[in-house]
């Protein structure tokens, strides 16, 4: 259980949208779902990509999982 004074490394958005990307959304798809331009899903997913240090999406949800910072449900 994740307490109220969990500092995250994510911002609310952040999350919103790797919680969408573990789910398999695109980024169009997350765009339209939060109302928000493709560029702007790609930003945040790139922000957080240098956040953790690593390479790739797929490198940083894994690492987001490992963190406890995302959950597979």
């Amino acid at each position: 259980m994740n307490s109220p004074q969990h500092c995250s490394l994510l911002t609310k958005r952040e999350r919103e949208i790797f919680q969408l990307l573990i789910l398999d959304y695109t980024t169009k798809e997350i765009s339209q779902k939060l109302n928000i331009s493709e560029k702007t899903v790609r930003n945040h997913i790139s922000n957080t990509i240098q956040k953790l240090g690593v390479s790739s999406r797929s490198q940083a949800l894994i690492e987001l999982l490992r963190l406890d910072e995302l959950s597979l449900h």
